[in-house]
Order: structure tokens, then sequence, then C-alpha cells
């Protein structure tokens, strides 16, 4: 068992005769430790990608929510009679009355 021991620290399973096969195998476990490692970090920017845009929605629904309600206020008839008043244009007292075309041929 120390002799194994031994011969793992010193890598004697690189420089043996059967080395080609070990090298194989390090490869392909460095290769797909390295793919691994990208794919976490491709997943992990992706997901911070979508919270920050998660965030942006937040914002621009808050901001559409009160430019809403302020345009619902600028748009109530108190509000217009209130700032056409200082020019002197103000409610109609006679209500519309509707206008009947009646085309004969």
């Amino acid at each position: 068992m120390k002799k194994g021991f031994y011969n793992l620290l010193r890598a004697n399973f690189l420089v043996s005769r059967d080395a080609v096969k070990n090298w194989r195998f390090i490869v392909f476990c460095t290769a797909l430790a390295i793919i691994m490692i990208a794919s976490s970090h491709s997943a992990e920017k992706k997901v911070h990608e979508i919270a920050e845009l998660h965030n942006e929605v937040r914002e621009l629904r808050s901001e559409f929510v009160e430019r809403r309600s302020a345009l619902m206020k600028i748009k109530m008839e108190s509000t217009i009679t209130r700032k056409l008043g200082a020019s002197g244009v103000g409610p109609s007292e006679t209500p519309p009355y509707k206008i009947k075309v009646n085309i004969t041929e």
C-alpha cells in the first residue's frame, strides 16, 4: 500500500507504458470540467439578466400607473374648467342639441 501511495504521489501513472490511456482520461475529464464551468457561468449570467429585466418591468409598471392616474386627473371636467376659467372659457349653460339631417333623393 505504501508503494502504491508513493507511486501516486510521484505520478508514475503518467509516465508508465500505458500512460496514453491515463492522459486521454485526464484530458477528457478536464474538457468536461471546462464545459461544466462555462455552462454554469452562462446560466448564472442569464439569471442575473432575468432579475435585472424583472426589476425594470416593475419600475416601468409603476411609472405607467403613475402616469395613467395623472392623465385621469388632467382629463377630469373640474380640472379642465379650472384651467380654462382663467382665460374666460367656461362650461355651456345650455345643453347641446342633436341635429338630424334627412337626406332624400
